[in-house]
């Protein structure tokens, strides 16, 4: 370990490297680019996941969606065809029957899956919006983000209240957006009724599982305005944290088969969308990303450490006389092996050093460009500095094994032969 001390040996690899400049700097490239990919697509790569995260925060991700449709199979002496509804008293049985639900959110809808919206006044400005008939559980399937007020609660469903919560749109429609208009206990008029604002809410411009020109009211008053008694357009099922979705979802539909008179072959009368489905191949899809950046990296830091060691077997082959004399004049085999080897490491950290300098910087680029833009495809791009240590003590070790190879040449060559070398 001496040598590490010794002024002589850093001299020496200074003026070696200092001779060979490009050839120096054409190594360096390749194990430099890899520490770079490695740094800033792993960054991306979490960065990407944690806008997906962002994206969906405060959405119930293990939901279910549920929805009737018609029968495609005769049985028990019906017809097929057969229109399907759900009922607000399958929400009690189905929570009995299948203990992996969490909770269940009933919900109609005006301006969605086909049919059309409705139009909301005030002051002369009107357009035609979605509709939704919830109950305060709703929010805890989809968190809405409240610019002003508050969102449905129980008592507003009891006693059937006229009041509604308006997407951020709504309001700049309706209100006066650029004053910072305060909507809440103001009025607007839906279907010829006047709705108390009780809440706007706001979604990001990538948008997610609403959009924010609906609007939400009690159910109780959505189904009395459309006398739908307790008819529910769809539910929205929450599954627990252990139970597998599709489970969940099979089941719920069996269910709703027995209570129906509906085939147990019949897969058209419930419709259905399993978003914890959809959002496990979404992860598994961004964890697989950053298993292929973690690979492409580390194979590009090998292919510049191989780089390296060929290198130094030319810079040991030029060097044959200047190795012959140092051993003439009495160094130990040893002293020159490690006198390569140390040349390999400093080419190898110093270019992984580099690289990740670069990558850093441009992590931070990417992250003052995602600040406050929803639409950026990113967020807050970082890397595991524990993973990048990891990765830069691998690249160090490669670099002293493949390092051995010219050491090894080195420590072979014979002081006499070596001093004849021209």
């Amino acid at each position: 370990m001496n040598i590490l001390f010794k002024r002589d040996t850093w001299q020496e690899i200074y003026y070696s490297l200092r001779n060979n400049k490009l050839r120096t700097f054409l190594t360096m490239i390749g194990v430099g680019w890899g520490m770079f990919l490695y740094v800033s697509l792993l960054g991306a790569a979490n960065g990407l996941e944690n806008k997906f995260n962002k994206l969906f925060s405060g959405f119930a991700t293990n939901s279910i969606f549920l929805w009737p449709q018609n029968t495609n199979i005769p049985y028990e002496g019906f017809a097929k065809g057969r229109k399907m509804d759900l009922r607000l008293k399958d929400i009690d049985l189905l929570q009995k029957k299948v203990p992996q639900i969490d909770y269940i959110s009933p919900q109609s809808a005006r301006g969605n899956f086909g049919n059309p919206g409705e139009q909301i006044s005030r002051n002369g400005q009107k357009n035609t919006y979605t509709i939704t008939g919830d109950f305060p559980v709703g929010n805890k399937i989809s968190k809405k983000k409240l610019l002003f007020g508050r969102y449905i609660n129980d008592a507003d469903i009891q006693s059937k209240k006229n009041v509604i919560v308006i997407g951020e749109e709504i309001y700049k429609n309706l209100f006066d957006a650029k004053k910072n208009e305060n909507p809440i206990g103001k009025s607007v008029n839906l279907k010829g009724v006047f709705f108390k604002v009780i809440g706007v809410f706001r979604v990001g411009k990538m948008g997610g599982m609403e959009n924010d020109q609906s609007a939400y009211i009690p159910f109780s008053t959505y189904s009395g305005m459309y006398n739908e008694g307790d008819k529910v357009g769809f539910f929205a099922i929450v599954g627990k944290p252990d139970s597998e979705a599709e489970v969940v979802e099979n089941k719920v539909k069996d269910e709703l088969k027995k209570i129906n008179h509906v085939s147990p072959e019949d897969t058209n009368a419930f419709g259905s969308f399993n978003l914890a489905k959809e959002f496990k191949k979404i992860t598994g899809f961004l964890t697989g990303m950053q298993l292929l950046t973690i690979i492409v990296g580390t194979l590009t830091i090998l292919a510049g450490v191989i780089a390296i060691s060929n290198i130094l077997l030319i810079t040991v082959k030029e060097r044959t006389k200047e190795i012959g004399i140092r051993r003439a004049l009495g160094a130990k085999p040893a002293e020159v092996r490690n006198q390569i080897l140390l040349e390999s490491v400093v080419i190898t950290l110093s270019s992984g050093l580099l690289g990740f300098l670069f990558g850093i910087f441009l992590l931070i680029i990417l992250n003052i460009l995602s600040m406050n833009n929803d639409s950026f495809p990113i967020d807050n791009p970082t890397v595991d500095y524990g993973n990048v240590f990891s990765a830069m003590g691998i690249m160090v070790f490669l670099g002293l094994m493949i390092g051995m190879i010219p050491a090894q040449r080195a420590v072979k060559i014979r002081p006499i032969e070596a001093l004849r070398t021209e």
